[in-house]
């Protein structure tokens, strides 16, 4: 097992992912050995959608894009510089999720980087891109054919990470209790405006809302604004993102839940395609964004503090301090060292 070896193989699939979304490609390497399997991804991307409509041709091409920009070399090698492969890998246990396209794949990425082997249970609503991935992985080296291993069922696992609902969450935590395990459970992202804030800088924050039809727990769905500030700035920055009401699910959801408060009477605003409704609550429903206000940003501060283990990203632009934070438009751009729940997987693993 050659931890330099695995590296080049992610390398190579960031590569195709950048080549297959038409972006800039390293210019010293021979990317024609990607023009026969860029086909392939094609064709997979198209069925993909198929199989699940939230996985729009848009939605996978920035997907595929985000990862072929953060699989460089110099980034892998430096993510795992202070690697020590292990004298006895361990066969570590993947339940991916589904929400978004590849969700849980830097949790593949961690477990084979590590240089343990992967068993992947993926999920229904993304195991299209996903078995194209392990195929790749699987065909770039005998090593990582033997270290990676689809399976519908756990058997044989010495740790494992786990993504679901709350739900399932309790149900994970009583059948691994026994094993090494991370377990993570639901989250949502929250963003603080402070009300001087740009068009461009709210037209920013609203690629945090809208990308991947908000379905991702880095997407913001709860937004802290100033006592006062003019709602109508929101719309008015949302307005490049009115297609998204042209998607049939996205918009039987908006419209469901814009009934319910309109039969119920509750307050809200609404500009066609998303709604905007004060609550508490940091977990709103698709087609709806939560705000509440705040008198000051101590106040504010408190409410996110209180709230910490349900938030995966604080959009702020790292004014709080909080290690979540993230600029806004970022959300959904995560570096190699941004882990879901802030728990660190390489160290998790590496201790194993």
């Amino acid at each position: 097992m050659s931890i330099t070896k695995r590296i080049s193989a992610f390398y190579d699939l960031g590569q195709l992912f950048l080549y297959a979304t038409n972006r800039q490609l390293n210019k010293q390497i021979d990317n024609s050995k990607f023009e026969a399997i860029k086909d392939t991804l094609l064709a997979k991307l198209e069925w993909a959608e198929i199989k699940n409509p939230w996985f729009t041709q848009d939605n996978l091409q920035l997907c595929l894009a985000q990862w072929g920009e953060t699989l460089t070399r110099e980034n892998l090698e430096n993510w795992s510089k202070d690697l020590i492969p292990p004298k006895n890998p361990k066969n570590i246990g993947i339940i991916m999720a589904g929400n978004i396209p590849l969700v849980g794949f830097h949790d593949l990425l961690s477990v084979l980087i590590s240089g343990h082997n992967a068993l992947v249970k993926t999920s229904s609503k993304d195991d299209v891109l996903v078995e194209f991935v392990i195929d790749f992985l699987k065909n770039s080296s005998e090593d990582l054919n033997q270290a990676i291993q689809k399976v519908d069922l756990l058997k044989n696992h010495e740790a494992v990470i786990a993504t679901g609902s709350n739900n399932t969450a309790r149900y994970f935590e009583y059948y691994f209790k026994d094993i090494p395990h991370i377990i993570r459970k639901n989250r949502t992202s929250v963003a603080v405006l402070k009300g001087n804030e740009s068009q461009e800088v709210l037209k920013n924050l609203s690629k945090d809302i809208f990308q991947y039809f908000g379905l991702g727990c880095r997407n913001v769905t709860h937004l802290y604004l100033p006592e006062g500030f003019d709602t109508d700035l929101l719309f008015e920055a949302f307005f490049d993102w009115g297609h998204i009401i042209n998607h049939n699910k996205y918009a039987n959801n908006y419209e469901y839940n814009r009934a319910i408060y309109l039969m119920s009477e509750e307050k809200f605003l609404d500009n066609n395609f998303v709604i905007l409704k004060e609550a508490e609550s940091l977990h709103s429903p698709i087609g709806v964004v939560y705000y509440s206000y705040y008198s000051d940003l101590e106040q504010a501060k408190k409410s996110i503090e209180e709230n910490f283990e349900n938030i995966q990203c604080l959009v702020d632009n790292g004014e709080f301090g909080f290690e979540n934070s993230v600029s806004f438009g970022e959300t959904q751009h995560p570096s190699l060292t941004d882990y879901a729940d802030g728990v660190d997987v390489l160290e998790f693993l590496s201790k194993l």
